[in-house]
């Protein structure tokens, strides 16, 4: 009958540190999904940042574009007046 105990406690023993190794496992390999979703979020933070710095730039590009040609047509314009001016006091 103490042999049965016995057996029935290594073997109680032996489930115990399987089932501990296995939840070693699954905590690891939890910890590595959770450290590959880390660095893909990082990554997409970094895209995100570069290409609103890209948005920025090509809109500040843009505005002052858009601001030469707005003082461009005014000083066409007012070349134009100046010239209807001339011409109506001749």
């Amino acid at each position: 009958m103490r042999k049965i105990v016995l057996a029935a406690a290594v073997a109680g023993a032996a489930l115990s540190l399987s089932a501990c190794a296995e939840a070693e496992q699954a905590a690891d390999e939890t910890a590595a999904d959770m450290e590959s979703v880390a660095d893909e979020a990082g990554e997409a933070m970094e895209d995100g940042a570069e290409a609103a710095g890209e948005a920025m730039e090509d809109g500040a590009e843009a505005a002052g574009e858009a601001m030469e040609d707005g003082a461009d047509a005014v000083e066409a314009a007012v070349e134009g007046a100046e010239d209807a001016v001339e011409a109506a006091t001749e």
